[in-house]
């Protein structure tokens, strides 16, 4: 199951959602398609191409682009192209449908039924006070910020005093618990008082628009500069980025994305014409921050200071980013002068030069060598070992494709030595190495019997019993013989159904790789190809059990027997392949 603010999303339901819609339709919506044969093709919409390399499979309901390397589901397409959440984008194609999302409320999760609507109150509260305040406004004169970038990002402001949203918002208990439950309200040895005071505030929204939060800068030294919403129901700041709703509102379609780290830089920004900035929230920059950027852009630039606590941030906003760099998405880093942020140089030296210095900014592989070279002696062996020692392991978090490959490439350079490149354990090689890490190429029986399976689940027919695999130990086995009990259960299935269901099993993006291989021919020839490919998998565990034998003459009378019998069947099995390509 899915878990969602208001409970969990059944399977299920995914299921029948999945079911239901037709990914081409959906997929219509926003990139026309032309029919390609069996599927359909467009320009990705993705990353910048001239030639079509984008397919959407009506077969798999499932969308892949041989560019850049995005694929999924349709609830996948959503998430990608509208920057959705996958809960977000199941309860849009659930409307689309024509379907109501269940709720099964878990004990953990706590329904927000009125918080999104007391969170808006409070913003508008916010501007409204914002208005009466001269000492407001004249602060914000003094920092440059226009009436009407004001406006647009809703900034607003929490006057002193200890009870202003309590006066205003919390009439009764029953509003008083959402204002709680909202991060708004404090609890003291006095009582319950108004967390934000004294301060310009900024509305954080989702990537809905909705308020789930808010930032506030303070006007006087009394308490923390920045203060920022606590976790709430609705308010995850390791998950969110500020100013990204606006950023993506402003333009139909981003390019680059600009990360900063604080609420003025992105409105000083905004109002230089630089709309295409989001802030993170007082903390470093996850993994999930950085997929959404991806999502949003396939460029993004992190713009920190240049002093030692700036470098530490970047190099944490580099490591959640490397896993995320497939095809068509890339990374560089702004550093700027010491004691200076956007919001200063904007306003010093003006849009087109702060422009000029991201066009400047160092590309994330620079960035990555530079940051070990410079902690290592690289003219010497052991120098050049601490190196491999200290990048291999995070050259080997960037996924399968051409950057990953050059990374690996530029180390072996600096290293002045060849390194071993190992598959994944998955599908055989060392089991030290992550899996997913090296692109799969080689149409082994193994991949092509899961690739098949994947792509039409109902293959599973001509399986046979895989009884005959027990105590198998080639490479990728179990994950065969667990597909091949989950295609029994759900021969039906669609693909994009079956990578739905297989979504949080560490399997999954490989099974994804195999989802993407292309199978010419007709269902027959795809069915005889399955077919060979499970011969191919019993073939292999024969030999290995042969080769394993000790010789002849060391083996008893019933051991003899068992090693003819084998060697019968290996041969049964290679008539068997060699007859059907005759």
């Amino acid at each position: 199951m899915a878990l969602f603010m208001g409970g969990l999303i059944p399977e299920s339901f995914i299921e029948e959602l999945l079911g239901r819609l037709d990914i081409v339709e959906i997929i219509e919506r926003h990139v026309p398609l032309k029919r390609a044969g069996r599927e359909y093709q467009a320009c990705c919409p993705f990353h910048d191409e001239k030639t079509p390399s984008f397919t959407v499979s009506p077969q798999k309901q499932f969308y892949h682009c041989f560019g850049c390397g995005a694929h999924g589901s349709v609830i996948g397409f959503l998430m990608n192209y509208e920057g959705l959440e996958f809960v977000d984008a199941v309860e849009d194609l659930a409307r689309h449908a024509g379907l109501t999302v269940p709720r099964e409320v878990s004990r953990k999760a706590r329904p927000s039924a009125g918080l999104y609507e007391l969170m808006e109150a409070v913003a508008s509260l916010f501007q409204e006070q914002l208005k009466a305040s001269q000492e407001a406004i004249d602060y914000l004169r003094n920092r440059g910020l226009s009436g009407e970038v004001a406006k647009e990002f809703a900034v607003g402001f929490a006057p002193a005093g200890w009870d202003n949203l309590i006066k205003h918002l919390g009439g009764d208990e029953k509003k008083r618990s959402l204002l709680q439950r909202a991060g708004l309200l404090s609890e003291g040895k006095s009582g319950t008082y108004d967390k934000f005071r004294h301060r310009i505030m900024f509305p954080i929204h989702d990537r809905r628009g909705r308020v789930i939060g808010f930032g506030g800068r303070a006007l006087d030294d009394d308490g923390p500069k920045y203060m920022n919403s606590p976790e709430t129901e609705l308010f995850h700041k390791g998950r969110e980025l500020y100013g990204l709703y606006l950023a993506r509102k402003s333009q139909a379609k981003l390019d680059q994305i600009i990360v900063v780290e604080g609420y003025m830089d992105v409105v000083a920004l905004a109002q230089f014409g630089l709309r295409n900035c989001v802030a993170t929230l007082g903390t470093a920059t996850t993994g999930d921050q950085a997929e959404l950027l991806f999502r949003a852009a396939g460029e993004v630039i992190y713009c920190f200071d240049g002093d030692q606590a700036g470098r530490k941030a970047a190099w944490r906003a580099l490591e959640a980013t490397l896993p995320r760099l497939r095809e068509g998405r890339q990374a560089k880093f702004l550093f700027l002068p010491e004691g200076e942020d956007p919001d200063t140089m904007v306003r010093s030296q003006g849009g087109e030069a702060f422009t000029a210095l991201l066009d400047a900014a160092q590309p994330l592989s620079e960035f990555f060598f530079d940051h070990f070279t410079a902690a290592v002696d690289m003219d010497s062996i052991d120098g050049r070992a601490k190196l491999v020692e200290m990048a291999r392991p995070q050259v080997d978090l960037i996924p399968p494709g051409v950057f990953h490959d050059m990374m690996f490439s530029r180390l072996e350079i600096l290293a002045q030595h060849r390194l071993s490149r190992a598959a994944g354990p998955v599908f055989g090689g060392s089991p030290n190495v992550l899996p997913g890490r090296k692109p799969v190429q080689q149409r082994t029986p193994m991949r092509l019997a899961l690739a098949h399976l994947v792509q039409n689940p109902s293959l599973v027919a001509l399986a046979g019993d895989s009884g005959r695999f027990s105590g198998c130990e080639l490479p990728g086995i179990e994950i065969y013989r667990e597909l091949v009990d989950f295609c029994t259960k759900h021969p039906n299935m669609t693909t994009a159904q079956l990578l739905e269901f297989w979504r949080e099993h560490p399997a999954r993006s490989h099974l994804i790789t195999l989802a993407t291989w292309q199978f010419p021919g007709e269902e027959k020839l795809l069915a005889q190809e399955f077919q060979d490919a499970v011969t191919g998998i019993e073939l292999q565990w024969t030999e290995l059990q042969i080769a394993r034998t000790p010789k002849i003459v060391d083996l008893g009378p019933d051991e003899k027997a068992a090693l003819l019998q084998l060697q019968h069947h290996r041969q049964a099995l290679i008539e068997a392949l060699q007859g059907e390509k005759s």
